[in-house]
C-alpha cells in the first residue's frame, strides 16, 4: 500500500472522531505554546537587563568602602570610612581610567514653595555623567570651580522635576530647599525611564561632591568611587591596577582583607544573565511538562483506536494488508495529530507572547530555535508516543481481530 493511500486512511479515521481529535491535540498545542512563550519572556529579560547594563556604562567600575574586622568584630560596610578624596585623586592618574569621579549622597525633602518631594541627592564631579551615560538636557552641568567653592548648585532629574514644578514651569535659575539649604537649579537630566529592576533612575538629584560631604552630611571622607575603564575589554585589568593601589595607600599587609568592595558592570551582567538563564530553563522544564502529557495523550487515544478497530485492522490484514502498513498507518495519525498541534501551538505561542507584550508590558523576544525546537519535539513525541500503539496493532493476528466484539 502505497504512502498516499495511508495519508487518506488516516485522515479519514481522523475525521470520524474530530472532537477525540481536537482534545488529544490540545495538549500538544499548550505545550508547544508554554515553551515558545516562555522562552520569549525569559530571552526578552535577558535582552532588556543586558540594553539597561548598556545604558548604565558597560565598562563602569564601582569602589565601596569594604566589611572588614576591628577587635574580632565584623564592622558593615555602612559604617567604614575608609575611602578618602586623596584616593580619588590618585586613582586620576592611573592609565586605564578614562573618567572617575568620587560619590557621596544624601535623601531628604526637597521643597519648592508649596510642593515637595523626597529624593536622594549625589555628591559627583562631571565625569560623573560621561560614567553613567547621562546627559543635561536643559541648563548646564556644575564646573570645577562649582566643586572647588562647595557652590550650592544642583541638577534636577525629570521625576524631581515633575513633583516639585508640576505646573510645567522652567526649574532652570530657580531656588529649592534641600531640608534647610537652598540651592539653586541650574540643570534638568534627559529622562532615562525605569531600569531592568524597577529603580526610577531619574528618582536623582546631582550637585558637586564637595557640597554635600561639607554642606548636607559635614564628613571629610568619600562613600564611593565611580569609574569607567578606556574600553570593555580592559575594564578586569583596569581593576587590579585599582586594587593594586588602594591596597598600597591603605598600607595593607599581603594576608590583610581589602578594606574597600570593587564591583563593575561586566560581573553585575554575567550575575543576571545567570539568574535569567535558570529561571528561563525551568520556565522551558515547566512549559515541557505539557508537551510530556500531550505524548501521553496521544499514546492513550491511539490505545483506544487500536482496540476500536481491531476488526478494520482483521479485516485489512485478511485481505492483504501487511504488518507494515497497518504500523505505517497508525503512526501517520499519531505524527497528523502532533504535528497539525504543533503548527497551531506555535501560532498560538507567538500570539500568546505578543498579547503578554501589549497588556503586561514586559520585553519579550522570540528566537527561531525556539520555535524550530518545540516543532521538532512535538514530531518526534507524536513519532515516540504513537510507535507503539501503532506496533501492537500491526502485530495482531487476523483471526482473532476479525473474530474481535
Amino acid at each position: 500500500m502505497n504512502l498516499s493511500n495511508l495519508l487518506k486512511i488516516a485522515l479519514k479515521a481522523l475525521n470520524n472522531n474530530k472532537l477525540r481529535c481536537f482534545l488529544t491535540m490540545l495538549g500538544i498545542i499548550i505545550g508547544v505554546a508554554s515553551v515558545i512563550t516562555m522562552l520569549a519572556i525569559g530571552q526578552g529579560s535577558k535582552n532588556s537587563i543586558k540594553a539597561q547594563i548598556s545604558e548604565m556604562g558597560s565598562n563602569m567600575i564601582m569602589i565601596h568602602p569594604g566589611n572588614m574586622q576591628r577587635g574580632g568584630v565584623r564592622q558593615s560596610a555602612d559604617d567604614m570610612q575608609t575611602l578618602e578624596v586623596s584616593d580619588y585623586e590618585a586613582l586620576q592618574s592611573l592609565p586605564g581610567i578614562a573618567a572617575i569621579s568620587p560619590s557621596v549622597n544624601s535623601g531628604g525633602q526637597f521643597v519648592n514653595g508649596n510642593n515637595n518631594y523626597p529624593s536622594t541627592m549625589y555628591g559627583i564631579t562631571p565625569d560623573y555623567l560621561e560614567i553613567r551615560k547621562l546627559k543635561v538636557k536643559d541648563g548646564t552641568m556644575f564646573t570645577e570651580q562649582d566643586i572647588k567653592q562647595a557652590a550650592k548648585v544642583c541638577i534636577l532629574g525629570k521625576t524631581v522635576v515633575d513633583n516639585l514644578f508640576p505646573g510645567g514651569e522652567d526649574p532652570v535659575g530657580r531656588v529649592v530647599r534641600f531640608g534647610k539649604i537652598p540651592m539653586t537649579v541650574i540643570g534638568v537630566l534627559e529622562s532615562k525611564g525605569t531600569n531592568s529592576m524597577g529603580q526610577d533612575q531619574d528618582d536623582v538629584v546631582l550637585a558637586p561632591y564637595t557640597t554635600v560631604m561639607k554642606r548636607v552630611l559635614a564628613i571629610d571622607y568619600i562613600q564611593g568611587i565611580f569609574a569607567s575603564a578606556v574600553n570593555e575589554d580592559e575594564t578586569e585589568e583596569t581593576i587590579e591596577s585599582v586594587t593594586e593601589m588602594l591596597r598600597s595607600r591603605h598600607k595593607l599587609k599581603e594576608d590583610a582583607d581589602d578594606d574597600f568592595q570593587i564591583r563593575s558592570q561586566q560581573e553585575l551582567s554575567e550575575m543576571m544573565n545567570s539568574t535569567s538563564d535558570m529561571m528561563t530553563v525551568l520556565l522551558a522544564c515547566i512549559a515541557g511538562i505539557s508537551l510530556l502529557v500531550g505524548g501521553i495523550g496521544i499514546m492513550n487515544i491511539m490505545y483506544v483506536s487500536v482496540t476500536e478497530r481491531t476488526r478494520e485492522i482483521g479485516l485489512r490484514m485478511s485481505i492483504g494488508a501487511r504488518g507494515i502498513d497497518i504500523l505505517s498507518q497508525f503512526l501517520i495519525e499519531a505524527v497528523i495529530i502532533s504535528v497539525t498541534g504543533g503548527v497551531i501551538g506555535i501560532l498560538v505561542g507567538v500570539l500568546a507572547s505578543w498579547l503578554v507584550t501589549v497588556i503586561a508590558h514586559w520585553p519579550v523576544y522570540i528566537q527561531m530555535y525556539s520555535v524550530g525546537l518545540s516543532f521538532a519535539v512535538c514530531t518526534v513525541t507524536g513519532v515516540f508516543f504513537g510507535w507503539y500503539p501503532a506496533k501492537k496493532a500491526s502485530n495482531l493476528d487476523p483471526i482473532e481481530a476479525i473474530r474481535y466484539e
